[in-house]
């Protein structure tokens, strides 16, 4: 008996030695708290990075612009595409606009001359009927560029631009045309103008043309300025800052007045060429001088079927 008592003595001191080395190690685990690890990320506050992200107006004007974005072109909205009666920039036949002021090249200011007409003719492009614009730019005395711009409105009442086909010339011979027109060589359609401009509006694209490197944007930049040129003063004055993705920190400004279109250009931060125009002269072309407008156009567009064959050669002609 005593044998079996010291047995079973045994039995439960074993049984206690083993409760106590298997209770042992659970002790510890208390104070390894796991929810400690999980506040390591507190301080990150994902939240306030995120807001101080955002780009306030001023870095929005700066190099700070978010990546520009497409408009969505529909070519079944434009039905009457050619009666652009935008407030912003009302483009009616017969209409032009003369700017002058300076700009600056290889390091020299030289006088600026920039003439904007509204023809009569309309161009096909992309399935929309378009509004042919006559652009002459006098530098210096001499011109430097002459050229056929395409505008179409939407139903919403938004400026599209849709191509151009600009001729450039020095010392009076022609160097080179870099054409882009909406729906060849994967360029796009892009808004010129919103009908209702709004500050917050996200960067968009005013036309894409990568085979010629056209990529400029604009930016509501400010609403309700006040600016006086040779022409009139204006009140409500709208800017809109442009670049391009080749720019970096480098912004034309273009002031626009309600009722009159473009009245002013100016510039901001790294813009080589510092161009500075006003408007001038705000006329509506007798039917004499229309023609002659519109004859000038017609002959640079059939230099430009000869010229362009990859792209403006494969366009309807202007009527």
């Amino acid at each position: 008996m005593r044998r079996l008592h010291v047995i079973c003595v045994a039995v439960a001191l074993f049984l206690m030695i083993s409760v106590s080395a298997c209770s042992g190690p659970t002790a510890p685990a208390q104070p390894t708290s796991v929810p400690q690890p999980t506040q390591a990320p507190e301080p990150t506050q994902a939240p306030a990075a995120t807001t101080a992200s955002e780009p306030t107006p001023e870095a929005t004007a700066g190099s700070q612009t978010p990546e520009p974005e497409f408009a969505d072109f529909e070519p079944n909205n434009f039905e009457r595409s050619t009666n652009i009666d935008n407030e912003w920039l009302p483009l009616q036949p017969g209409t032009q606009w003369v700017y002058e002021g300076t700009t600056v090249e290889a390091g020299e200011s030289l006088s600026r001359r920039l003439e904007f007409t509204v023809t009569d003719l309309t161009k096909e492009i992309e399935g929309v009927r378009t509004v042919v614009a006559w652009v002459v730019d006098i530098s210096d005395g001499e011109i430097v560029e002459k050229e056929i711009a395409f505008y179409a409105q939407d139903n919403d009442g938004n400026v599209w631009f849709l191509g151009e086909y600009p001729e450039e010339y020095e010392n009076g011979e022609f160097v080179k045309a870099p054409t882009w027109i909406a729906g060849l060589e994967d360029a796009r359609a892009g808004i010129k103008m919103w009908a209702e401009p709004q500050l917050g509006i996200p960067s968009y694209y005013q036309g894409w043309g990568p085979a010629v490197d056209w990529s400029d944007y604009g930016q509501v930049d400010q609403m309700g300025q006040q600016t006086c040129v040779p022409v009139d003063c204006y009140e409500d004055v709208l800017t809109i800052a442009e670049s391009s993705l080749g720019e970096t920190d480098a912004f034309q400004l273009k002031y626009y007045a309600r009722g009159v279109g473009e009245v002013r250009v100016g510039w901001r931060g790294a813009d080589a060429s510092q161009e500075e125009l006003e408007l001038v002269e705000l006329v509506q072309l007798s039917p004499d001088a229309l023609a002659q407008v519109r004859a000038e156009a017609l002959k640079l567009e059939k230099h430009a079927y000869e010229i362009s064959q990859d792209v403006y050669a494969h366009t309807l002609p202007a009527e």
